[in-house]
């Protein structure tokens, strides 16, 4: 038998003091809900919902991209399905002027990171294909989820793509 010392006793007794309380423990007839998953769906009271995902859709090239909880998300919502032409900017952007104005939450980002979605003023969507510092403030839309490829598809010049909820 091995002999343990005093001082790690001691150390088990006050970790042991750290457990959960009676009160934090389920009771068996609580239904314990299981992970969100990230499955749309409507949910037009505003409160917070399990994450949405749009296809975005590049010269017939799909990317999915997972977006933000918050307003001006909500409303880029109610514009899609949405076809645009996304114009050329700095060699690491494209962007393009929506119909109409959306809510803005613009903070300053200090590093656009390869497909950031962002809102540019309170019109202006902003699909960035390259990494690099900003000085510029943008309201968060979302990311595409997996950018392989996609400066190869954005090419030079400008591009057609569309916006859709995903099973759209």
């Amino acid at each position: 038998m091995k002999i343990v010392s005093f001082k790690y006793c001691f150390i088990a007794g006050l970790l042991s003091f750290t457990a959960c309380s009676p009160d934090d423990i389920p009771d068996i007839d609580e239904t314990i809900s299981p992970p969100s998953s990230n499955v749309p769906e409507d949910n037009d009271d505003g409160d917070c919902s399990p994450v949405k995902q749009i296809v975005v859709t590049i010269n017939n090239t799909p990317f999915t991209a997972t977006l933000e909880n918050n307003e001006t998300v909500r409303e880029f919502l109610d514009l899609l399905p949405l076809t645009v032409d996304m114009t050329e900017l700095n060699g690491n952007e494209k962007y393009c002027y929506l119909p109409q104005s959306l809510p803005v939450d613009s903070r300053q980002i200090d590093v656009i990171q390869t497909g950031d979605l962002m809102l540019y003023g309170s019109n202006c969507i902003v699909l960035f294909y390259q990494t690099f510092s900003s000085s510029y403030s943008y309201t968060r839309l979302g990311r595409i989820d997996h950018t392989t490829g996609l400066k190869d598809i954005l090419g030079q010049g400008n591009v057609t793509v569309n916006f859709h909820i995903v099973n759209q």
